[in-house]
């Protein structure tokens, strides 16, 4: 029996700013990326400006997408989740309100930054030692305030989803703070730690980890609190989500050397990270299956209720692609798709198929919610942002799938006499359809985004301060 609910209001505040900064940060990422891709189709685009060349916009668009659209995200979610699930308020609103305003520092450092050039050069990690040493400093201080929330909890169960975000949480933590150990020899360069193939290793272990904990762990806690609300049912098997978080950790943290096949990475460290990519697909799907089962019952709230289409067909895409990344793993074929565009479509396929749209889900749901009305301005805006996202994302994979089979059998092809029978640039010749398929499913995929902040726009807009804070007292004494 939980003890007596207080009647302070939970903090809504510092999650409606994260909130409507996944929107903003969504718009300008995928943005650039629709640019980028269109710089493949037509190369003048990089107008001839060291700072507007692919090299350096295409590490930008990966942080503001990831880290900027993906992680206030996050933040919102889990603020809000742990809030509603544990009954209290977060522990600290100065703490969480410097999170807020942290993160944002950190994603401003890397626009200003990245298209001049600072960078590590380490994927994902391209944040030079300054801006490094503030994101570490702002997460751990997102833990002190996720796990303080947690022990101050009204309710004696701790709900599964903030296992995982929790997981999320402790393992980018120490991803971050391993993988950016590094030797400053200026205020805007460093040296990483490590060297040759040891660094490398480290650089995968926490690149493939990023995807799995920063883009797979966090946003399945999402899945896990979203899903079952939004269809009004309960979850499918909580025995199977508590399976599934043990096995899901346990396996994720040995994938990373699939992305080193072929190199100087010793054979049994290739082969360990083959092995465990394969296992992976067992506890991966048995997510997926678990989110689609808590539909038994609702399926025919698909018909009218596109927020719930958004969270449904992010699991397919994430069963696909969890199915598809094991395959990769396979040394065999990973000698096709290895430096190809299957890897990007791979990428794209959970990142817009699975994150974005359990992001975009989740977000439907909670605006209303964080400013005191019943639903959002327009379903219709919704209904048309879920066929353009999905199109979007149909067209981009299926360009990519077929641009990479065709770039790894033109490099693999070669003559009688031994000879290469194509030349790289007959394959990049090979590759320009796929690249204007490419940049026309990304311009779907991110004018969705805009309907989405219209909408969002004018919910808010309709709004009333004061009742949203009602609302936040309200949601207090209706918590579950």
């Amino acid at each position: 029996m939980s003890t007596a609910i207080s009647p302070t209001a939970y903090n809504y505040k510092v999650v409606r700013q994260f909130a409507i900064m996944t929107v903003v940060w969504g718009i300008l990422g995928m943005g650039l990326g629709v640019f980028i891709a269109s710089q493949l189709v037509w190369p003048e685009l990089n107008f001839g400006l060291p700072w507007t060349t692919f090299g350096r916009l295409r590490p930008l668009h990966t942080n503001l997408v990831i880290f900027a659209f993906g992680g206030c995200a996050l933040f919102a979610t889990s603020y809000y989740v742990v809030q509603r699930t544990c009954q209290t308020r977060l522990i600290s609103d100065s703490l969480a309100a410097f999170t807020f305003w942290g993160w944002q520092a950190v994603i401003v450092g890397a626009i200003v930054t990245l298209p001049l050039g600072y960078t590590t050069t380490k994927e994902y990690a391209e944040l030079e030692w300054p801006l490094a040493i503030l994101l570490a400093i702002v997460w751990v201080t997102y833990g002190l305030v996720f796990f303080g929330t947690i022990v101050k909890r009204n309710t004696k169960h701790i709900y599964v989803g903030n296992w995982f975000y929790g997981a999320f949480i402790v393992v980018t933590a120490m991803l971050h703070i391993v993988n950016h150990a590094s030797l400053p020899v200026s205020f805007f360069k460093s040296y990483s730690a490590y060297s040759g193939a040891t660094d490398a290793m480290i650089q995968w272990w926490y690149g493939h980890n990023a995807v799995g904990f920063f883009l797979t762990t966090g946003f399945l806690g999402m899945m896990y609190y979203f899903v079952p609300k939004q269809a009004e049912r309960p979850i499918y098997s909580y025995r199977l989500s508590i399976v599934h978080f043990w096995a899901l950790i346990t396996l994720y943290i040995w994938a990373g050397p699939h992305h080193l096949h072929y190199t100087a990475l010793p054979d049994w460290a290739q082969s360990l990270g083959m092995a465990m990519s394969i296992i992976l697909l067992a506890p991966s799907w048995g997510g997926m299956i678990n989110g689609m089962m808590t539909l038994s019952g609702a399926w025919h709230k698909l018909r009218t209720d596109p927020i719930l289409r958004f969270l449904v067909v992010s699991l397919a895409f994430y069963g696909m692609s969890t199915f598809e990344g094991p395959m990769m793993a396979i040394k065999t074929v990973n000698s096709l798709s290895h430096y190809t565009d299957w890897t990007i479509g791979h990428v794209h396929a959970g990142a817009l198929g699975w994150v974005a749209m359990i992001s975009i889900g989740a977000i439907y749901h909670m605006i209303p919610k964080l400013f005191g009305r019943n639903q959002m301005h327009s379903i219709a805006l919704i209904n048309t942002h879920f066929w353009l996202a999905t199109i979007g994302t149909v067209l981009y994979i299926a360009s990519m799938w077929v641009n990479g089979i065709t770039q790894g059998l033109m490099w693999r092809a070669i003559n009688d006499d031994g000879t290469l029978t194509y030349s790289f640039v007959e394959a990049l010749q090979a590759s320009h359809p796929g690249f204007i398929v490419r940049a026309l499913g990304g311009a779907f995929f991110a004018s969705g985004m805009l309907f989405m902040a219209y909408n969002v726009f004018r919910t808010v807009r309709a709004s009333d301060p004061v009742e949203a804070e009602a609302a936040a007292k309200i949601a207090v004494v209706g918590a579950h």
